[in-house]
């Protein structure tokens, strides 16, 4: 699995590849000091995981990101940061990030974080996915009676997809789930996060939640 670690601290990407080396199933591919070197390493590269701070010089992480979601949409984008607060995680999911973890979590939430956006599923920190869920979606992303609406367009096999992607399992857990090929799985996902009119699987997951699905 090719991960592309992006920092403008070398201490910060030497600790996240001591971390990784010791994964045998990951390989650091690249590594960047700053936004606009992890596009072009990304574009280089086309790793599963992009590890992407978000205060850096020349191009900040959240125009990073964006930037990698045009240019290569099948790389995830796991934002990993020392700041927790409210604005940059709402930042960090529109501008397409599958994760965003704190530079301050235990060592082995990284790798779960990885595998996790590799598979193709979200992954929130879990001291900040509850805030995302109950204080920011409401308020920040969206209302209940509009997302009653998108949700109403989806057939009923994309809405049991939609609330196991709001769950947080991985394309192979959803097909585990519901009996289906991890393909077939894929393709309701890109349908539904198309008709949603959403850019990935958290704006889905928070979507999910504001329609009360979840």
């Amino acid at each position: 699995m090719k991960v592309v670690i992006a920092d403008d601290e070398a201490m910060i990407r030497a600790g996240i590849r001591a971390i990784l080396d010791n994964d045998g199933g990951i390989e650091v591919v690249a590594e960047a000091g700053d936004g606009a070197a992890a596009v072009e390493s990304v574009r280089r590269h086309r790793p599963a995981v992009v590890l992407l701070d978000i205060r850096m010089p020349t191009m900040d992480g959240l125009t990073a990101a964006a930037e990698i979601r045009r240019v290569a949409p099948a790389t995830g984008v796991l934002v990993l940061t020392t700041f927790g607060e409210d604005d940059y995680i709402v930042r960090a999911i529109a501008a397409g990030a599958a994760g965003f973890l704190l530079k301050s979590s235990d060592p082995r939430e990284l790798t779960t974080a990885i595998r996790a956006v590799a598979g193709g599923a979200a992954y929130l920190s879990p001291r900040v996915a509850h805030r995302v869920i109950t204080d920011l979606a409401g308020p920040r992303l969206g209302s209940g009676a509009a997302a009653r609406g998108r949700v109403q367009a989806l057939t009923d096999r994309e809405r049991e997809v939609l609330i196991l992607v709001g769950k947080g399992l991985s394309n192979a857990e959803i097909g585990r789930r519901l009996f289906l090929v991890e393909g077939t799985v894929k393709a309701y996902v890109s349908s539904l996060l198309s008709r949603l009119g959403v850019r990935n699987r958290v704006q889905a997951a928070i979507l999910a939640y504001e329609a009360g699905l979840l």
